[in-house]
């Protein structure tokens, strides 16, 4: 998309997350795409004049493909570019969003207030053991709070846990300077490792082609409750944190 103008921009289905702005079409019409980049889970479309924001929600997608292709049903937002092709919006359950910023987008309201990202310089042992200070919260879901730690996501916070031998249950702040930079480490591991393999996605994936993908690299711990540790032959143990499925192994995590 890089270089290329925007045509015209096309609401078939306003209803996301967030209402999508009326004037979409007359803020992006004749702008060029400067670049594509992302912070967190949100994709940065830097413009000529400002930068589209776009969240995919829990199984929203993006495909780029020609403007004369026929239009599937949950396709809500497409994005015409003068290439002839169209980068279309693919939301079943309309949990993402489309925005527009003509200011900074990184002082956003959704995006000013974020943690570092875990494979970006500034995330450490140094850093969670100082973010863990006074919190009673249990560690689990202190990495999955985007104020503190952005990028982790439930699924790896389990295996990074496990990784680092840390009982998911344990609150924060009883956590040890060496507690902190195994964890530290065990995330950017862990999140190393899931991005070589694909990720780990919901099944209904499609990629930018359109074609279906689901990727599952050998994960530890997670979905895996009452199999045994990969590490211990010790059964594997679910619990509910947050409204979330947390899974540890209760000999290997302390």
């Amino acid at each position: 998309m890089r270089g290329r103008r925007i045509r015209a921009a096309l609401v078939h289905e306003a209803r996301l997350r967030w209402p999508v702005s009326a004037d979409l079409n007359a803020t992006l019409a004749g702008q060029r795409v400067l670049a594509v980049q992302r912070r967190a889970k949100y994709l940065l479309l830097r413009l000529t004049r400002g930068t589209l924001l776009v969240h995919l929600g829990m199984s929203g997608n993006l495909r780029l493909l020609p403007q004369a292709s026929a239009r599937l049903k949950h396709d809500h937002v497409e994005i015409q570019l003068d290439s002839g092709l169209a980068l279309r919006l693919n939301d079943p359950r309309r949990f993402g969003s489309v925005l527009y910023t003509s200011e900074d987008p990184l002082a956003h309201p959704l995006l000013r207030e974020l943690a570092p990202e875990p494979l970006e310089e500034g995330f450490d042992g140094a850093y969670l053991h100082a973010v863990t200070r006074r919190r009673r919260v249990a560690i689990k879901l202190l990495l999955l709070n985007s104020r503190l730690v952005t990028g982790v996501g439930n699924i790896y916070a389990s295996e990074a846990l496990l990784h680092a031998r840390i009982r998911p249950r344990r609150a924060a702040r009883t956590l040890k300077v060496a507690d902190c930079t195994r964890l530290a480490a065990a995330i950017r591991r862990v999140l190393g490792a899931a991005i070589r393999a694909g990720g780990t996605t919901l099944r209904d994936y499609v990629g930018a082609d359109g074609e279906p993908g689901y990727f599952r690299q050998r994960l530890y711990v997670y979905e895996r409750a009452g199999l045994p540790c990969r590490r211990c032959r010790t059964p594997i143990r679910q619990i509910t944190q947050g409204q979330r499925s947390t899974y540890y192994c209760p000999q290997c995590q302390q």
